[in-house]
């Protein structure tokens, strides 16, 4: 009788914990949030490798970096220069892996004939959002194409002294342009450059295309990635600010620490968001 009062108990946890991540999962859709992966994550891996990594994950959505070698029996690396023929393998790969790509980047273009290059990749490949540091000079060409292709262009902010370091150069950056144009809040490099990332988002107020997520150990420019929730970017107050601006759109996981083995820090970190998405 106890063993047997035992083993319910252990199923009845079991469920629970299955439960958990499901409801999680159903209120983040329901929100509109798409937990995926950079998968400059897996850097040190093929794109195929990391859609396998993305998929143990529990992370569905992927955004793409140029230069990673695809794999999976495909020659070649991302690049937006790749040929039809090419794309549509790409497309096949995603396809097999269950894996739904939404953005490209980090990429700029060096002059308008690349940039409309960008475009026409992101477009043929369904990409939603670019993401992007672009030249001030070249803004109004990307505004342009952002309104001709309606594909979005997130603003990312590597951390300072980069040009976008701080949402104010984002916000001069969008503003009287393209209502496609906004930021790629990158809240970890925000934290290494010294800023509160809720008022970070709070200041954007809506701008927020996309996001780089991000919870780093300490505060300080040589800050390493930690477990999500662990760490010290109060995810709860980003999500819930978020939350509040209605924000839709891509948390792009980008873990830049434990190269070799980073799929358990990552799957902890998923199921620590959920438990929080939970909550909200």
């Amino acid at each position: 009788m106890i063993s047997l009062r035992k083993g319910l108990l252990a199923l009845g946890m079991m469920a629970v914990m299955y439960a958990m991540p499901a409801a999680a999962q159903q209120k983040e859709a329901k929100l509109g949030w798409k937990f995926g992966a950079q998968a400059y994550s897996f850097r040190l891996f093929t794109l195929a490798e990391a859609l396998d990594k993305m998929d143990s994950c529990g992370l569905q959505y992927v955004e793409c970096y140029p230069g990673q070698k695809i794999g999976g029996g495909i020659e070649g690396s991302m690049d937006y220069k790749m040929d039809a023929a090419k794309r549509a393998e790409v497309l096949n790969l995603l396809k097999s892996k269950k894996k739904t790509l939404l953005a490209f980047g980090v990429v700029n273009g060096n002059n308008p004939e690349e940039w409309k290059q960008i475009f026409e990749f992101a477009k043929a490949m369904g990409i939603k959002s670019i993401t992007s540091e672009p030249a001030r000079k070249d803004l109004d060409i990307v505004s342009n194409l952002c309104d001709e292709y309606k594909i979005k262009l997130a603003i990312h902010d590597h951390p300072k002294p980069s040009h976008y370091w701080h949402p104010d150069s984002v916000l001069a950056a969008i503003k009287g342009r393209s209502k496609y144009m906004g930021a790629c809040a990158d809240i970890g490099h925000w934290v290494r450059s010294g800023l509160d990332p809720v008022e970070c988002i709070q200041k954007l107020n809506g701008h927020v295309i996309s996001l780089h997520f991000k919870d780093l150990n300490e505060k300080s420019p040589k800050a390493h990635d930690v477990i999500w929730t662990t760490g010290v970017s109060n995810m709860e107050g980003v999500l819930k600010e978020l939350k509040k601006q209605k924000f839709q759109g891509l948390f792009s996981a980008e873990y830049e620490y434990n190269w070799t083995n980073s799929v358990p820090d990552l799957t902890e970190s998923a199921k620590n968001i959920r438990a929080l998405i939970e909550k909200l």
